[in-house]
């Protein structure tokens, strides 16, 4: 059994991890632990605040107590608006304080599109421009070259929580170019572990959805490779360990 840990802020998506440790189908564990978010809006100075080495490291104990093996911070844009060397230390600090491997969904985004062999994506982004920006630049220090970009300038969490799967794939197609080799959806609070098959076929190449690489990303760091291709081209790479 390996047991993976999440820290999540608020209550948008968190059921999308239930949904991912039930299409994983192996001897993984999800266990999530919620932390404060304090005010739901995609604003810099808010999304810093989420993202507070003490407001994320005071939830971890929980995860102690679940056997955890590793641990990721399950929110992109309360990592990214720290950038690359704020994220850094983020997570180190994370680390030292839960006693474990630890990293965040940013950081995920960059290793699954090295894992997939991207070299050029798209972003779609539920986030205002300001904020799509930083992870853009985000990625781009993780030589990741961005070709394109949409924003779809939502308010809050809480509203991207409340798309469908229409409104998602609209999104996606409106960030995809012929030029981009996998299209990212940046956000933890869009529910998207039972689109993701659908997202693909659609676009006709790989999608990285927010939950879908948190998962991928503590697996990474425990070494685990786990063959689920109702999660995507993501869990389909070799090497792959299946119980």
């Amino acid at each position: 059994m390996t047991a993976l840990g999440f820290l999540y802020p608020g209550h948008f998506a968190e059921d999308d991890y239930p949904r991912i440790e039930q299409l994983l189908g192996s001897d993984i564990r999800v266990d999530l632990v919620h932390t404060g978010i304090g005010e739901d809006a995609y604003r810099l100075e808010a999304l810093r605040g989420t993202g507070a080495v003490d407001q994320v490291a005071r939830s971890v104990e929980g995860l102690r107590l679940s056997g955890a093996e590793a641990v990721v911070w399950a929110s992109t844009s309360g990592s990214f608006v720290h950038g690359w060397d704020g994220a850094h230390q983020q997570v180190r600090a994370l680390a030292r304080a839960v006693g474990m491997p630890a990293s965040a969904t940013s950081f995920g985004f960059v290793y699954a599109v090295r894992e997939i062999g991207a070299r050029r994506v798209a972003v779609a982004a539920t986030y205002p421009q300001e904020v799509t920006a930083l992870f853009t630049e985000f990625l781009r220090a993780g030589q990741v070259e961005v070709v394109a970009e949409h924003s779809a300038g939502v308010a809050g969490a809480a509203q991207a929580a409340a798309w469908d799967e229409a409104e998602i794939l609209a999104l996606a197609r409106a960030a995809d170019t012929p030029d981009a080799e996998a299209v990212l959806l940046p956000d933890t609070a869009l529910h998207t572990a039972s689109h993701i098959a659908v997202l693909e076929k659609d676009l006709g190449k790989p999608v990285l959805t927010a939950n879908q690489v948190t998962v991928w990303e503590a697996l990474r760091l425990t070494d685990r490779r786990v063959n689920a291709p109702g999660l995507g081209a993501l869990f389909t790479r070799e090497p792959i360990v299946q119980v």
